[in-house]
């Protein structure tokens, strides 16, 4: 009799286990959204890698489900407007540009800061994740000061000049007006060209209402956004692929979700980074190929090349000598990356000098 009662209470304990764990399965809805559309290859990506990765493996792997709301195209937040944005909890996930971020994330423009750098995304991204290795304060500052964790890293096709007219040399561009966002503008305005702030939300306007004449920017937009309408004219100047994107999480959302789950999230944010590279790296020859059959596509001169960047040769110990003074390790960052793009195999036109 002992062992049938026994036999009986051992049953009705894996009953209740099995409906505690049916009890606490649950749905989880995140807002996820960047500033700029699912044109850019990074938000694309968003859309069809990171959403419906999580969404997959969480069904896989867990008891759980996870859906998403989408807030693309500045629907919920503008570019400028992320790292608050998910900060203050109005979005889950957020992927935004650290370029609209200069008081906020001074120093994660760090590549922008040695222009003419490689214009391998797998490179500058692998050099990125080098740097952010030996300095822990790249990605702890997200939690420490900004309440949302760093999920991923994101690098960019490698930055081109599409423009409304024909040039060969740095003085062709005397005069003309460029548009940019952050840091870039200094690449322009050391070489002598007057630089606009801008964002792709409003560059096909702008570039067809002549706000301005060109654009330093990666082919993918120039085709996806079909800026290669106003700017007949796509020169390939080599300033460069830079990791100064980032897709991050706010920390209380975050901590909200199970164990399980927050594993899945940060694995397929891992995956992500690596993703946002590689299929820049493909997407790039694609683009420049589809800009070769649609417009004028230019091979810049190497000696143009060297020029430029010697234009901007004092630039970044200028950068460094201002962001030491604030407190952050910006000369220790800057020669990391220098080092680290050699030690990936990067040659620099301009061996860039920061004591």
């Amino acid at each position: 009799m002992f062992k049938k009662m026994r036999a009986s209470l051992l049953m009705a304990g894996l009953v209740a286990g099995m409906a505690s764990t049916t009890a606490q399965a649950e749905d989880f809805t995140l807002r996820i959204g960047s500033g700029h559309p699912p044109g850019v290859v990074y938000a694309g990506l968003m859309q069809s890698y990171f959403q419906k990765e999580v969404e997959k493996r969480v069904a896989e792997r867990t008891d759980h489900t996870v859906s998403f709301v989408e807030g693309y195209s500045g629907s919920i937040v503008k570019v400028t407007e992320v790292l608050e944005g998910v900060q203050d909890g109005i979005i889950d996930i957020g992927g935004m540009c650290m370029c609209f971020e200069a008081s906020n994330l001074p120093l994660h423009a760090f590549q922008v800061m040695l222009p003419f750098g490689t214009m391998d995304p797998t490179v500058s991204l692998k050099t990125a994740q080098d740097v952010y290795a030996q300095v822990p304060y790249m990605q702890d500052v997200f939690e420490e000061k900004f309440n949302q964790k760093l999920l991923s890293r994101i690098a960019d096709g490698g930055y081109n000049l599409g423009t409304s007219f024909a040039w060969e040399n740095l003085s062709d561009l005397k005069g003309q007006k460029i548009a940019g966002a952050g840091l870039n503008l200094n690449w322009l305005e050391y070489g002598g060209v007057t630089p606009v702030q801008s964002s792709l939300a409003t560059a096909y306007t702008e570039m067809k209402t002549n706000v301005y004449e060109g654009w330093i920017m990666f082919p993918s937009a120039w085709v996806n956004l079909k800026l290669h309408e106003p700017g007949p004219f796509y020169t390939l100047i080599g300033f460069g692929s830079i990791t100064w994107h980032g897709l991050t999480m706010n920390l209380e959302s975050f901590n909200d979700l199970p164990a399980d789950v927050q594993d899945i999230i940060v694995e397929v944010g891992k995956d992500f980074e690596e993703q946002t590279g590689i299929v820049n790296k493909e997407r790039y020859a694609k683009d420049v190929d589809t800009l070769r059959e649609l417009i004028t596509v230019n091979e810049i001169d190497p000696a143009v090349r060297e020029d430029w960047a010697n234009s901007l040769a004092d630039w970044p110990q200028k950068m460094a000598k201002e962001l030491d003074a604030q407190g952050l390790p910006a000369s220790e960052v800057l020669n990391l990356t220098l080092d680290a793009a050699e030690k990936n195999g990067y040659t620099w036109p301009v061996r860039y000098v920061v004591e």
